[in-house]
């Protein structure tokens, strides 16, 4: 998970950096710093990043 090309802002990014970056691949999700590209990234299942992905857009 470490091509810049596939990582994205988060549409709800700031202009104060506060934000993530996302990166959606056919099996695998990603989530990370946007400050820290170099950093940890949290990576999950497509099918539950997409079910939490819903969930937020319910609340």
């Amino acid at each position: 998970m470490t091509s810049k090309n596939a990582w994205r802002k988060s549409s709800r990014s700031n202009q104060t950096n506060n934000c993530v970056e996302i990166m959606l691949t056919g099996r695998v999700s990603g989530v990370r710093d946007s400050k820290n590209t170099a950093g940890p990234a949290l990576t999950f299942p497509m099918a539950s990043f997409a079910a939490f992905r819903t969930a937020l857009k319910r609340s």
